[in-house]
């Protein structure tokens, strides 16, 4: 069930209604039948990986309590535990790549016998329902949170539809105080989530899917494209992506906040990033401090030497490439932004940039804009590795770039509109840059007409903009 299609457009008003005039009266109906809908959002992609969402919760509650209950045998629970969970998703998302990659190196050294893959479906959402469960049992085992002992508050926790299949990754710290008192409706809270949900499902229909036919299209057929042509295709999918997946963050905060809940932050206007490490305190927040905090931070952070700064960030940056899927092109993606960041960690200069660019001013510098320039640049040569089907061509495609012929116009002239519509999202995001999210402050000071002449303009560039073949899908679904 996609957050643009019909089917969830009929879903999600269902459940609001039934959510705030049926089962509103205490905290235990609304957590359950809030469950129940996240059940049903999951079972309509594959009802039978309900039994493994429902393995990974069970699991993750019976070793939290297990943990607390006997102080004696935590670590061998949090062991026991981890290695399930990593297991199930080292199976699901990684197994025919260990497979394959090994019958490569076997065959590099002449030896011709290979072991079978096997033909496996992705279950949708597996990593960041791992995740939630993961960090849940890791804050137990380190006393920073106590278990909770009910099991309908935990499932919720992980299994909450909004964020359920793409995050963000939720923090029982922060997800769980919220589902274990009544919530009470509150009309701005609501409103707010409208805003953001409209906001989203414009950067996902209107930008993301109307961008990813020419980057499709382009990075099928770069092979006989001109280097304009080229980095056409990669500056289409470095906006597609940021739209597809940050549209998709904005629906989901969007969404919770209908029922009350507020979810973590997951993007924060990344393409306005001053450097490298800006870029990363603002893409995929959920994901990078998820590292941060139970990877980096438990192999030494910067406390140590500048070996020690070199070696762990190059390996949180190699170990989310490959979280984000079984293919090469992610961990060597994953190593060029390490590469990127590297020059800032050795010279201690990686957390210059903490604030707002361009804070409290309408304009940014000359030097804010050079540097969000180099910044986006960067930012799009990696997505090129991200985007390209295998490692051969990615090496082709950013080889094929250096061309003089990337001086000559591009080949690809279908949808210019296109550009009209991202400077559009870029002066809407850069005036709101300073806000959660690029509608929430939108029209304070303005009359009711205009803010509602800007909404309809809105859904008006989505319905015009739909693609006749229907949604292009969320590009983290896979992940």
């Amino acid at each position: 069930m996609l957050f643009d299609s019909l089917t969830f457009l009929k879903f999600l008003p269902i459940v609001f209604l039934l959510h705030w005039f049926i089962f509103s009266k205490t905290k235990s109906r609304q957590n359950i039948f809030l469950l129940l809908a996240s059940f049903y959002f999951y079972a309509c992609w594959d009802w039978r990986f309900l039994f493994l969402l429902s393995f990974s919760i069970l699991i993750n509650y019976v070793a939290a309590l297990g943990m607390s209950n006997s102080p004696h045998k935590k670590k061998a629970i949090l062991i026991v535990s981890l290695v399930i969970n990593i297991g199930l998703l080292a199976f699901f998302k990684y197994y025919n790549f260990f497979i394959d990659s090994f019958n490569d190196l076997l065959s590099s050294f002449g030896v011709n016998q290979s072991l079978h893959s096997l033909y496996i479906i992705l279950p949708v959402g597996i990593s960041f329902y791992t995740f939630h469960g993961m960090s849940y049992i890791i804050d137990v085992y380190k006393d920073k949170i106590k278990p909770t002992g009910n099991l309908i508050d935990y499932s919720l926790f992980v299994s909450y539809f909004p964020l359920l299949v793409a995050g963000p990754i939720e923090r029982a710290h922060h997800l769980l105080p919220q589902l274990k008192v009544k919530r009470q409706f509150n009309y701005l809270q609501a409103a707010e989530g409208l805003k953001q949900i409209l906001w989203g499902l414009f950067k996902k229909m209107a930008i993301a899917d109307f961008c990813a036919y020419p980057a499709n299209h382009i990075f099928d057929n770069f092979a006989t494209s001109s280097a304009s042509t080229l980095l056409l295709g990669a500056f289409f999918f470095t906006i597609q992506i940021y739209c597809d997946f940050s549209g998709y963050s904005d629906i989901a905060l969007g969404v919770s906040k209908l029922f009350g809940i507020n979810l973590l932050k997951n993007f924060n206007y990344p393409y306005f990033s001053r450097d490298i490490a800006e870029f990363w305190r603002r893409w995929h927040i959920s994901l990078s401090s998820w590292f941060k905090d139970y990877l980096y931070i438990p192999l030494g952070g910067s406390r140590g030497g500048t070996w020690m700064r070199v070696r762990n960030t190059f390996i949180i940056f190699l170990v989310s490439g490959f979280w984000h899927g079984a293919n090469w092109t992610f961990i060597v993606w994953g190593g060029l932004n390490a590469l990127f960041i590297m020059p800032s960690i050795i010279m201690r200069s990686n957390r210059k940039s903490l604030n707002t660019v361009a804070e409290g001013r309408i304009l940014p510098s000359v030097k804010e804009v050079s540097q969000m320039l180099l910044t986006f640049v960067l930012a799009l040569l990696a997505w090129i590795v991200f985007r390209a089907e295998n490692m051969t061509d990615a090496v082709n495609y950013i080889v094929n770039l250096f061309d003089v012929s990337l001086f000559s116009p591009p080949e690809y002239h279908q949808h210019t509109f296109i550009f009209v519509q991202i400077i559009f999202l870029f002066v809407v995001e850069w005036f709101g840059r300073e806000k959660n999210f690029a509608l929430e402050q939108f029209g304070k000071d303005k009359p009711r007409y205009v803010r509602w002449a800007f909404y309809l303009i809105l859904i008006a560039m989505i319905v015009s903009n739909m693609p006749e073949s229907g949604s292009q899908g969320f590009i983290y679904f896979q992940f």
